[in-house]
Order: C-alpha cells, then structure tokens, then sequence
C-alpha cells in the first residue's frame, strides 16, 4: 500500500503510512462530508506531537467543521498529545468547529478520565464511514 497524501498546506515530515513499524507514530488522513478524519498509529508522546499539531492545524484550517481523531491504532498518549488535542478543540471552538474522538483504546480513554479530559470530546464508536 503506498503512502497516503498529506492534506493541501502540509509542510512537515511525518510518515502517513499507517504500516509503520510498531510504536512509531503515524496519521492518516480522510476527509469525509462534515470534516476531516484522522487515524491515528503508534505513539504520540513529546518526540511526535509535532506531527499532529501539524494535521491537526491544516485540518481546522476551514471554519464549522468536524475533525474525527479516531484512536483506535494509537498504542500510547501521553500528556503533551492529550494538551495538543485540548488545545486543538479550545481553537476549533472559537471558529465554529470541533473535535470527536473515535474508539479511544483503553489506556488513552482511562488518560482521559483522570484527567478530567472526557467533558471536553464527544467520544464516538466508530469513525465517520
């Protein structure tokens, strides 16, 4: 399978291809008719969080839309991923947007609940079809 594209305005070096070895961090990127849909893979801890601070601004580049962040292949997150998302969600709100997480795995969902995190992202079963 070859690499997915970046989005329109990608500048940076992150591997989009969700075959990456184990642990190294990845996104693929759909868009679907409300948004933009993100698959994440890996880890995304301080070493990576660039990467998706990245998409994450080219994705909210359009006003009122819905970015899906579907973490069923993200292995770990720690607490710079979890602030880059807050933030994320703080700036889509003032344009009208949002974030939705999609089938968080256990250990990002209990992240989420200790911190208090679960009141700022509708949480969704599955990711947009």
């Amino acid at each position: 399978m070859a690499p997915r594209k970046p989005p329109t305005g990608w500048t940076g070096d992150l591997d989009l291809a969700p075959e990456a070895p184990p642990g190294r961090f990845t996104v693929e990127v759909s868009p679907w008719a409300e948004g933009t849909v993100l698959a994440l893979y890996g880890e995304l801890d301080l070493d990576s969080v660039a990467g998706l601070r990245a998409v994450l601004g080219t994705a909210l580049a359009v006003p009122a839309t819905v970015v899906v962040v579907d973490c069923a292949g993200l292995e770990f997150c720690d607490s710079t991923g979890l602030n880059t998302l807050l933030r994320a969600q703080a700036r889509a709100a003032v344009d009208g947007s949002r974030i939705e997480l999609a089938r968080p795995r256990a250990l990002v969902l209990r992240m989420l609940e200790l911190t208090g995190a679960t009141d700022a992202f509708p949480i969704r079963d599955t990711p947009p079809g």
